[in-house]
């Protein structure tokens, strides 16, 4: 009988070998604007209704038309942020040349992808992008893109020692601080905007913001940084529901509550505790955990994507999960939990070529490989599993993941 043990390393393995012989490009749920057969067409292309229908439609369809449509394989710069983080990760356990090179690579690539125009170094997306609440042009920074990046270079700089990954995770601080817009509370608190281009208040990015210049902080000791970090944080954490749950947004459709974002908040509010020694946040981590942790799972390991529904059932809400005990130090509390969904992840959204799909839904499956969204966080998310659990510190097995082939 296979061990649990092997199934997970058998599964990280073929996902990393997917991606690798991908050279990490692929396509994204939001990538439809990216046809140059829709940009042929100036009516529609320069049309905002027409330009949500078209990515939500691309999004949404369990068939994958872009091909058809024109959308080519790309790097996303926050997909490559999540598989540098990882191979950081994998590093630490075993410290080869392969895995070396691969971070030097991403973390290179990196740079030659950075936003120009703006007050520090900063990253968006390789598409346009068009929300309900606002649109966002091809490579516009977002403080949710920059935070992973530049955590992931800080990551870098940690195994290689290589400074200017450093420096110029550090120059992010001046995006975040100078570009963004600020919403502020009757409390003078204030919620950092998702992008210099918009003024929305989406509590996830301004954490993440947030927890960056925490992590900053802890390397160049800019009380600025952390006093705006602080701020933000508040603003935030005074917008928590009684029960412990955020509300993604305060813009009227975004009153949904949901799995993965609540992960991030949670995640972002603990690194800056870390990062700083901040404590004074704490209760509002314990009340958002218990809430994750009570509503966001069932029984079966399943992870629902809100809090009052099952479907869609994403690959982002595993991945966030691992990475959010993790990095609550909740991981050997919480790895029969963790166990449960990753083995039911593996069991019905892994492709036999080693990709993960994107969402299960009622009635159909959307297996569209998509590389920033399923396989990135699944790869950054298996390495933090990795790093936490026995297979980790068992550094034979770590070792022969590496350097044998898989028999699955």
């Amino acid at each position: 009988m296979i061990s649990s043990n092997d199934i997970i390393m058998a599964s990280f393995l073929k996902l990393k070998s997917y991606c690798e012989r991908e050279q990490f490009k692929g396509w994204d749920p939001y990538d439809g604007l990216n046809s140059t057969l829709f940009a042929k067409i100036p009516f529609l292309s320069e049309n905002r209704t027409a330009r949500l229908f078209w990515i939500q439609f691309f999004k949404r369809s369990p068939v994958n038309f872009r091909s058809i449509a024109r959308v080519e394989k790309g790097l996303n710069p926050k997909g490559l942020g999540l598989f540098l983080s990882g191979y950081c990760n994998l590093y630490y356990q075993h410290p080869d040349e392969a895995t070396l090179e691969n971070i030097n690579f991403l973390a290179e690539a990196l740079l030659s992808l950075r936003s120009t125009g703006f007050s520090g170094n900063c990253w968006g997306y390789n598409f346009d992008w068009q929300a309900r609440a606002f649109f966002q042009a091809k490579n516009t920074p977002t403080v949710v893109a920059t935070c992973f990046i530049a955590n992931a270079l800080i990551d870098a700089y940690e195994v290689t020692g290589t400074g200017h990954f450093l420096d110029a995770a550090v120059d992010s601080a001046n995006f975040i601080m100078k570009d963004l817009n600020r919403t502020y509370n009757k409390c003078g608190d204030f919620c950092f905007s998702y992008s210099p281009k918009d003024s929305t208040q989406v509590f996830n990015a301004s954490l993440l913001g947030s927890k960056l210049l925490g992590r900053i902080y802890k390397y160049t000791g800019n009380t600025k940084l952390f006093s705006a970090a602080k701020s933000s944080i508040r603003y935030c954490c005074d917008a928590q529901n009684e029960d412990g749950s955020w509300s993604y947004g305060t813009l009227p459709f975004h009153q949904w509550v949901d799995n993965f974002h609540t992960g991030f908040n949670l995640e972002a509010l603990m690194s800056f505790q870390q990062d700083t020694g901040e404590t004074a946040f704490e209760p509002y981590i314990k009340k958002g955990v218990a809430y994750y942790l009570d509503n966001f799972f069932t029984k079966e390991g399943a992870p629902k994507y809100f809090d009052d529904k099952l479907y869609p059932i994403d690959i982002h809400c595993t991945a966030q999960l691992i990475i959010t005990l993790s990095k609550l130090n909740k991981f050997n509390e919480q790895k029969v939990l963790i166990d449960k969904v990753l083995k039911w992840t593996i069991t019905n959204m892994q492709d036999k070529e080693g990709f993960f799909y994107y969402q299960l839904r009622k009635h159909f499956s959307n297996k569209i490989p998509y590389m920033r969204w399923a396989q990135a966080w699944m790869f950054f998310a298996m390495s933090e599993y990795l790093t936490c659990s026995e297979l980790g510190r068992n550094s034979s097995k770590i070792k022969k993941l590496f350097i044998e082939k898989s028999n699955f």
